[in-house]
């Protein structure tokens, strides 16, 4: 083996034979380790630590051997890293340039539930149309936890505090190991086939990521979804999340605060109650003023000031209909005389004397007193009798003109 300390070495000679030393080395290795502090680039690459309890490596990966990674890495992700160490002179650190990536122990459980969030979410399971507004004034609530953990405790703690008339049901569960997703489903059912809550709280206090894994499991999701009493998620602590809050109507943080949000404060209901009743009350005092003001409108002196604006009116109009009746008939009576002596005078005008007294006369034959109208109705010889205004006249017809 050389001897180092023979001779001198600048940074970059030294830096060199570490860069050559480990590169050589390690051309293909395999690291696993937890993911810290990913930040993909704007040019697409990945850049990341892998860490465990005693130390951290730099590691990064390049845009074309991402589209080979079947899920998206995220911190706390535990992952199987293969590729080859790099030493970057420029900084004296060293790091794997990863070829390959896999999901691996909790990452898997991650990838898992990553993979069942997108399959729920595309039949709808998550859509914010299927969510339920959550009651008012719940007169009971459900719990679906655990019988003896903290959570409970707290949600019948800060619901006898806030709201001791608001009732309690306990559905008991286990929420963690192999028969947990089961009886949590079993007991959403439960309550609703006997329809015996007003809202639900599905959910337990904090654990690792396996122990909350049962709220994320398919068939609770689904009972959760198709609850008709609107169900709260309250899964671990805050930085937690099941897939049972997305399908949820709300997720609450903690279970403590899913029992905030379902109770609603005794004291506030007393003073909407008290500030309705005032309402009321003065509602009640203005009605009674404004119909004791229409009352009075109805007094002997405004009831007969009342008919009089009433009849009056029409009163006018029935004068000025009486006077507009009696001119048209006036009217019609001068137009009927008129045309009576109009008539009267035609009649006069045509009467046979009047004509005789104007000169004319009525000839007729002697022989059958007929009426001549035509000079051809008569011959020579023949008699004839003229009829004048005043007297007749015989006569013996000499020429006959046509």
């Amino acid at each position: 083996m050389a001897n180092f300390t023979e001779k001198t070495y600048s940074v970059s000679q030294i830096t060199d034979v570490i860069k050559q030393t480990i590169e050589h080395n390690f051309s293909e290795i395999s690291i696993q380790g937890e993911i810290s502090n990913f930040r993909p680039s704007s040019t697409g690459h990945w850049y990341f630590t892998l860490k465990d309890e005693g130390a951290a490596i730099a590691a990064v990966m390049f845009k074309r051997r991402i589209g080979d990674v079947s899920f998206t890495p995220r911190d706390g992700m535990l992952v199987k890293v293969t590729g080859s160490l790099s030493v970057y002179a420029a900084k004296g650190s060293y790091q794997i340039i990863a070829e390959s990536m896999e999901a691996a122990g909790t990452g898997d459980i991650l990838l898992i539930i990553e993979e069942r969030k997108r399959k729920l979410a595309a039949e709808g399971l998550f859509d914010e149309e299927n969510k339920q507004p959550l009651p008012q004034y719940p007169a009971t609530v459900g719990v679906i936890t655990s019988p003896t953990g903290a959570a409970l405790q707290d949600i019948i703690n800060i619901t006898r505090r806030r709201n001791s008339s608001v009732n309690l049901v306990i559905l008991p569960c286990a929420v963690q190991g192999e028969s947990a997703a089961q009886t949590i489903a079993k007991q959403i059912q439960t309550a609703n086939d006997f329809n015996m809550a007003d809202v639900l709280i599905v959910g337990r206090g904090g654990g690792s990521l396996e122990d909350l894994l049962p709220f994320s499991e398919e068939c609770v999701v689904r009972a959760v979804a198709a609850s008709k009493i609107p169900i709260v998620s309250a899964v671990g602590h805050e930085i937690d999340y099941a897939l049972s809050d997305f399908a949820a109507d709300l997720r609450a943080p903690t279970p403590s605060a899913a029992a905030e949000l379902v109770t609603p404060l005794k004291t506030e209901i007393f003073e909407l109650l008290e500030n309705f009743a005032g309402e009321m009350e003065d509602n009640l005092l203005n009605r009674i003023e404004r119909y004791r003001m229409l009352l009075n409108t109805f007094s002997v002196k405004n009831m007969e000031l009342c008919l009089r604006s009433i009849q009056t009116p029409l009163l006018q109009r029935f004068d000025s209909a009486k006077d507009d009746l009696a001119l048209a008939m006036t009217q019609r009576i001068e137009q009927t005389k008129n045309r009576l002596a109009l008539a009267k005078s035609r009649l006069e005008d045509a009467h046979p004397q009047k004509i005789l007294n104007r000169g004319f006369s009525i000839v007729r034959k002697a022989s059958d007193n007929s009426l001549v109208c035509n000079a051809n109705q008569v011959q020579n010889g023949e008699e004839l009798i003229i009829q004048s205004a005043k007297g007749s006249i015989g006569a013996t017809v000499n020429a006959v003109t046509p």
